[in-house]
């Protein structure tokens, strides 16, 4: 699935992350990707991001459109010729944007649920509720402020080494429903700058879910937060999953 160079400013993204027993990480991928380990540790999360001004580049910025949206995903790792490369597999996506909610999995990649997203941001303390139509609970609850460093037990020592982490991962594949292809989208961001958040409080209908996720193999991390970066997204191409196993979807 092949799109036009879209660009835009990310207005405020937020990195929730999780660390999780490889073996619980790894039941949740398709076949091809293996989790990119960090002190013998999977790494999951939410990426919560406002893009403004988006549109095909070349385009003036007062034609773009913004948008609230966020991607479960989990940092993994795969063998395409001969290399070794490494990005996100995102098994779901929630969007308030119509637009999204109906082009994904379409016209561009990844199929986006259409949710409701209540944000408050001011006085560095963010918080945010993600309500989708088909949980009964919300999908993310979660407050947040600004911090000066990572919390004492991140199993990342500084925060250069967790920036480098998700730089690194900037390839997102995710999968269509009932379908074997993986669609791929890349995130540049020339200027990549992040800061640390304190968790106040974080809930997740998915990773609080004790059947896919048991208590004793997922733990919250840390919280890094971007501010007003200009940015593109780019098509990679399309995967063909060796799907052995069925993984559990968000719900």
């Amino acid at each position: 699935m092949n799109i036009p160079t879209i660009t835009g400013v990310i207005r405020r993204r937020i990195l929730l992350n999780y660390r999780v027993r490889p073996e619980v990480a790894a039941a949740i991928l398709p076949g091809n990707f293996r989790p990119k380990l960090v002190e013998g540790h999977a790494i999951a999360g939410i990426c919560l991001i406002r893009l403004e001004q988006i549109r095909p580049k070349g385009l003036p910025a007062m034609m773009g459109v913004a948008s609230e949206n966020s991607a479960h995903r989990i940092a993994v790792e795969w063998e395409e010729g001969g290399e070794t490369r490494e990005g996100v597999y995102v098994p779901r996506r929630d969007t308030d944007s119509y637009l999204n909610a109906m082009a994904g999995g379409r016209i561009f990649p990844g199929v986006h649920h259409l949710s409701k997203f209540s944000v408050e941001d001011e006085k560095g303390r963010i918080r945010m509720q993600v309500e989708a139509k088909d949980i009964d609970t919300p999908l993310v609850d979660l407050e947040l402020e600004e911090a000066d460093s990572l919390p004492g037990d991140s199993i990342f020592n500084t925060l250069g080494e967790s920036s480098r982490f998700f730089e690194a991962g900037c390839i997102g594949y995710s999968a269509r429903p009932d379908s074997c292809t993986l669609d791929g989208l890349k995130l540049q961001v020339d200027d990549w700058q992040v800061s640390p958040l304190k968790i106040l409080r974080a809930n997740s209908a998915y990773y609080d879910d004790r059947k896919v996720f048991p208590s004793d193999a997922i733990e919250l991390d840390h919280a890094l937060l971007m501010r007003d970066i200009p940015h593109e997204w780019h098509s990679e191409p399309q995967m063909q999953s060796d799907l052995t196993k069925t993984p559990p979807t968000v719900h």
